[in-house]
């Protein structure tokens, strides 16, 4: 049996649940539990990070009303019993299964899997297509915690992260950058030290949401990865914290802060209610001198004016933003948002990084990217290609000229655009052919983020054009 089998057999069985009334994030969220137990039995571990008489054995034994208030206390004491991993996962769990009779099929059918086959398969990418499984269920709402893993892959590929690096995702989600980051690593040969740094330090991650938290603590133990990933908000003071980082992979959340509020970091040279603003000031002051980083950025932060210019101005002048690659459409399911990545790197200096930046287009005369047209590695080849083999973005390049997809813009000419980094060249030949055209649901999802950061928008002008004495007292 493959991995895509088990997770497909592991993904239908949230069928037998609609009629309890599980959602699809909510039947990952009792999978992860149940999953947990099962995989520390199947795989030896039970001793070192569960109690006894709160192991899988104990569950599968007990049926009907008494198997169902077992496992909700099951829930409550791992909270606060077992291995700190333990603890952290079992944080404020809880069940949303109401019928004795769901929980005992889905024990039933964990307990009837092919362990062997999902062994020899790795349970880390099992686990992976079950995450990915959630997110491309565009109802859940799971795919802000998710980042497509080919995307991953090829920013991954362009940057290189070594062994002996601090990695950092601030945003980190169910964990795909430090996974796939870890995955490149683990091809080189490593010394027993290294691999002890890799496994325990060389990875921080901060996740604000405690569902997410949840799964990336899961998805990083079942990878091998012990490193620091905290719960908490790097918007505040706690994302102070994070130590500099040799490189930096993320996705920050898109949309604004709620109701239009600043960040509670007082290390904020540009205080702005604009999330992705404020991440990317935490990504490059975050940086080591020297260090990379590939950030996935929505349009909006490439020509947002006011802070917004001046934060570029900043990011261009301490780093060197040498690539910008513009996305196509559809990646981003949910949020209906166009999307870019932006590579750089720390200098040595504050002033005068960047001479010059390449902007690749990714998005022009592409297909709309969705279920019926999905997105695979082969479609970023092109890009790494022009990118080259340096990660900061050395390689010899080519401008391919008006007709092509890479062209380069010197510093000066940026500045003469007003620090705009929104640019474009390419003719849209898709433009009123209908074939070419988003599906219904994405389309209504761009009006639906483009209301919303006008919205957002609005309230943050209102916080600024309030009275002092409001100010104060917000």
């Amino acid at each position: 049996m493959t991995t895509q089998e088990i997770v497909q057999k592991l993904w239908g069985l949230c069928h037998v649940l609609r009629d309890d009334g599980i959602t699809y994030h909510q039947y990952v969220n009792e999978l992860t539990y149940l999953l947990f137990l099962k995989m520390a039995a199947e795989t030896g571990a039970e001793a070192d990070q569960l109690p006894d008489g709160w192991r899988w054995r104990d569950l599968e034994a007990r049926d009907g009303l008494d198997l169902l208030q077992f496992y909700r206390e099951l829930l409550v004491h791992l909270g606060g019993a077992g291995s700190p991993r333990v603890r952290a996962i079992f944080s404020g769990a809880s069940t949303s299964l109401r019928q004795p009779r769901n929980l005992r099929k889905l024990v039933d059918s964990i307990d009837e899997l092919d362990w062997y086959s999902a062994r020899q398969e790795g349970l880390g990418d099992m686990y992976e297509g079950l995450l990915e499984k959630n997110a491309t269920e565009q109802k859940s709402g799971a795919g802000q915690y998710f980042t497509p893993r080919v995307l991953i892959e090829s920013m991954v590929a362009c940057v290189k992260p070594r062994a002996g690096e601090v990695i950092q995702d601030p945003a980190a989600g169910t964990g795909g950058f430090l996974i796939v980051a870890n995955a490149a690593i683990d091809s080189f040969d490593l010394s027993e030290k290294e691999q002890r740094f890799q496994k325990e330090e060389a990875f921080w991650g901060m996740e604000l949401v405690p569902d997410a938290h949840r799964l990336l603590l899961m998805n990083a133990m079942l990878h091998g990865i012990e490193g620091h990933l905290e719960l908490g908000d790097t918007l505040a003071p706690e994302g102070a914290r994070l130590p500099k980082a040799d490189v930096i992979l993320t996705n920050p959340p898109f949309g604004t802060k709620k109701g239009g509020g600043m960040p509670t970091r007082d290390d904020i040279t540009y205080p702005t209610s604009n999330k992705q603003l404020v991440f990317l000031q935490h990504i490059y002051r975050g940086l080591l001198p020297g260090g990379r980083a590939a950030v996935v950025l929505p349009d909006n932060v490439l020509f947002e004016e006011g802070t917004g210019t001046r934060i570029r101005a900043d990011l261009m002048d301490k780093c060197d933003l040498h690539t910008v690659l513009r996305l196509p459409t559809g990646i981003f399911y949910a949020q209906g948002v166009k999307t870019n990545v932006l590579f750089f790197t720390r200098g040595r200096s504050d002033m005068g990084n960047t001479r010059a930046t390449w902007f690749y287009d990714l998005r022009t005369n592409m297909p709309s990217f969705g279920k019926r047209t999905p997105l695979t590695r082969a479609h970023f080849a092109p890009f790494e290609a022009a990118y080259g083999d340096d990660p900061h973005g050395r390689s010899p390049r080519t401008d391919e000229g008006a007709e092509g997809r890479f062209r380069c813009f010197t510093r000066d000419e940026i500045a003469r655009r007003g620090d705009n980094l929104d640019v474009t060249w390419l003719r849209d030949e898709s433009a009123g052919r209908h074939e070419e055209l988003p599906e219904p649901d994405v389309i209504a999802a761009e009006i639906t983020a483009k209301l919303l950061e006008a919205l957002a928008e609005m309230e943050a002008l209102n916080v600024l054009l309030a009275p002092d004495e409001v100010l104060a007292g917000g």
